[in-house]
Parts: C-alpha cells; sequence; structure tokens
C-alpha cells in the first residue's frame, strides 16, 4: 500500500491505506465487521482467508495495513495492547537463554514484562545506555543478544538514539533491532527507514489519539519475525476487537495535524518551563539545550508532544502534579487533552530501585491540542503554589 503512487504522502497513507469504500453500498467509511465467526464455502472454503474472529477480522486487517504504511513496513500486526504486542514478539523471537539488551530509559512495563515474566522462563536482560553508541558497541562485543531494544524518545526523560547507528551496531552481531516509536509516531519518525528491523506502539497514545481506545501494534519487514509473531498473535489470542480497530483507524487519520499541534504546543510549554525560576531542568529535544537536539532534529521531523522537568525536590514535583487543572493528573499520554503524570509513583513505579528508576522530583506533561495560552497560564497558576 505505502508504494502506491497515489499514497506517497504520510497524511495520504494516513486517511487511504487500507481504507477502500464499501463496494456493495458504496460507503465511504468501511463498516465495522463484528462478526466472531464466517461462513464458509464447504468445508475449509474461506471467503477472504475470514474464519473465525480471534485468527482475523476484516476491520483488523484495514488498520494492519493502515499501520504498515504509515511506517513504511511490509507487514502490521493489531493487538489488545502494547503490552500484548510486545510480549507476542518477544516470545515470537526468544528462546531460554537468549538476551535483550534494553536502553536504560524505557516504559517501566516493558521492563516489567522482560524482568519479571520472561526472566523466569530463562530470557536475560542487560541494561545500556544506548545514547552512548560505544557502550553498546562493548556490550554486545561482551556477550551477544539476540534483541536490541530501543524507545526514541524515551519515557520519561527522552533521551535521544541514534537509530541508524543502533542497527549497525546490531546487525553487526545478529540481534534483532527493536524501536518503540509510540513517543514520536510515525508522523514524526520512521524507524524502519533508518534500518530497524520491528516498530512497536501503544496505539493507545498517539495513534489512537483521543484517549479513548487501547490498543497495541507491532510493524516487521523480515516475512519469517512476521510469521511467527502472527502464530503467536493467532495462538495466544490478544488480538484487538473491531470497535477498538476502527477507533484507532478513526484517529490515526488525523494523526499528521495533531502530531503537528501537538510538538507546536509542547515546544512553547518547554520554552516557558526553561525559564521558570521554580522549574531546574527541562527535557525536551526540541530545546537547543538538550543534548540530542541536533540528532533530534535529523532523524524526526518534529519534536513531540512529551515534556519532562525537574523541580527542586520530590515534593515541589509532587505538588505541581496535584496542583494543575488543564493538565490533568492522570496516566498515559498521547491525547488531544493535557495530561500531568508523577513517573516514579505512577507509570514508572514498576522500576523503583532498578536500572531504570526516575528521578523523584521529575513529572511528565503529555501536551494537548488546547490553545497553548490556556496551558502556559494553567502551568504558571500552578507553579505560583509550588
Amino acid at each position: 500500500m505505502s508504494d502506491s503512487p497515489d499514497l506517497r504522502g504520510f497524511e495520504t497513507r494516513a486517511v487511504h491505506a487500507g481504507q477502500a469504500f464499501d463496494p456493495t453500498t458504496g460507503a465511504v467509511i468501511p463498516p465495522v465487521h463484528f462478526s466472531t465467526t464466517y461462513a464458509q464455502d464447504g468445508i475449509g472454503g474461506l471467503r477472504e482467508g475470514y474464519e473465525y474472529g480471534r485468527s482475523g477480522n476484516p476491520t483488523r486487517t484495514a488498520l494492519e495495513v493502515q499501520l504498515a504504511a504509515l511506517e513504511g513496513g511490509a507487514y502490521g500486526l493489531s493487538f489488545a495492547s502494547g503490552l500484548a504486542a510486545e510480549d507476542a514478539l518477544l516470545r515470537a523471537v526468544l528462546k531460554p537463554g537468549d538476551e535483550v539488551l534494553l536502553a536504560g530509559d524505557v516504559y517501566g512495563g516493558t521492563y516489567r514484562l522482560i524482568a519479571r515474566i520472561l526472566g523466569p522462563w530463562g530470557v536475560g536482560l542487560r541494561v545500556v545506555d544506548m545514547r552512548d553508541l560505544g557502550a553498546v558497541d562493548a556490550a554486545l562485543r561482551e556477550r551477544p543478544a539476540r534483541i536490541v531494544w530501543v524507545e526514541t524518545p524515551s519515557n520519561p526523560l527522552l533521551h535521544i538514539t541514534d537509530i541508524a547507528g543502533l542497527a549497525k551496531l546490531g546487525h553487526d552481531v545478529g540481534a534483532l533491532v527493536v524501536v518503540d516509536n509510540t513517543f514520536a509516531s510515525p508522523a514524526l519518525q520512521q524507524p524502519l527507514a533508518l534500518g530497524a528491523d520491528v516498530v512497536v506502539h501503544s496505539t493507545t497514545k498517539y495513534l489512537g489519539g483521543h484517549s479513548d481506545v487501547v490498543g497495541g501494534a507491532l510493524v516487521i519487514n523480515d516475512a519469517a519475525v512476521y510469521e511467527q509473531a502472527k502464530f503467536l498473535q493467532f495462538a495466544a489470542g490478544a488480538v484487538s476487537g473491531p470497535l477498538d480497530a476502527w477507533l484507532t483507524t478513526r484517529g490515526i487519520k488525523t494523526l499528521g495535524l495533531r502530531m503537528q499541534r501537538h510538538s507546536e504546543n509542547a515546544q512553547a510549554v518547554a520554552e516557558f518551563l526553561a525559564g521558570h525560576a521554580k522549574i531546574t531542568q527541562v527535557h525536551y529535544p526540541g530545546l537547543p539545550t538538550h543534548p540530542g537536539h541536533e540528532l533530534a532534529a535529523r532523524q524526526m521531523t518534529g519534536f513531540g508532544g512529551i515534556v519532562s522537568a525537574e523541580l527542586a525536590d520530590a515534593a515541589s514535583a509532587r505538588r505541581l502534579a496535584e496542583s494543575t487543572r488543564l493538565f490533568q493528573l492522570a496516566e498515559s499520554l498521547g491525547g488531544v487533552e493535557s495530561l500531568m503524570n508523577y513517573p516514579d509513583a505512577m507509570t514508572h513505579a514498576s522500576v523503583r530501585g532498578t536500572d531504570l528508576a526516575v528521578p523523584e522530583n521529575l513529572v511528565r506533561l503529555s501536551v494537548g491540542i488546547e490553545s497553548v495560552d490556556d496551558l502556559i497560564a494553567d502551568l504558571d497558576r500552578a507553579l505560583a503554589r509550588v
């Protein structure tokens, strides 16, 4: 789909990939297929390959085509959650004795899945700062890994990793290079084009974009890895339901526009916070002072909607997190509304005391698409209470 001469532009692919009008009625929006089972033309005579809702659903198929087109990949798979997507990929690729080389700043649930669920089954885990390609090279030379896994920008410190450089190092030792592209979204970053093998998404976030649907996705170029992951999707059954798939598809159609506004608002919020006396440090790749700014400018087309900030101490961070109004105190990110998060006790509580623990004086802002003057006024008022 992504190679069609009519679907070259990102926004065009977002709107049209997998979204052909209904041939029976001419409906421009394809219908949602709720059926759990499909009539067969004789035993084994499947229509378009559909048999049972867990193995396939036309609405889910349409989303998977759309996902692959967005990332410029060969294959897409849609799951019930981002962690379900990660679990299917990890179990499809790994066997007891294999290791995952994990970036030092990733979503706590990813670490928990590998360390506490797959670890007892014999899967090893090492953590390295993947901003330092020399450290990655040394770690891989010391002991090869089956998977090299990174988030860029990372959660919640917005670290930026050189995807092309990381892919070369991983491929030199035969590792599968996986990039969690949730924070950037395919509107701003294309990891497969930079050499990655697999892209992972929590579609709950920017792809769905409206805080009303939970989902996950894999986009894969390698046919063998795709078939392995697809088998796990079918055999373990953590598939997205038809309405979830349709809501995600609907959200994707405005992704390009939303990411532009998220990025513009986040830039303004980051600049405001960077100039505020009660903020000690701002983490946002759009700021020239960010150590990954130049790299982000090269491998991304925008800097995204997430801003993290540090205050003088944990008490101040907690007070700010509980004082905003437009920035609602809640888990998750990537919706049209602005959210405030205190990672140490919320999204990253599962990594307290580990190498992935986050600063206790840190707050993470998911900057929405509201009027930016209102967002800054909300933060200014809340900071006055800190």
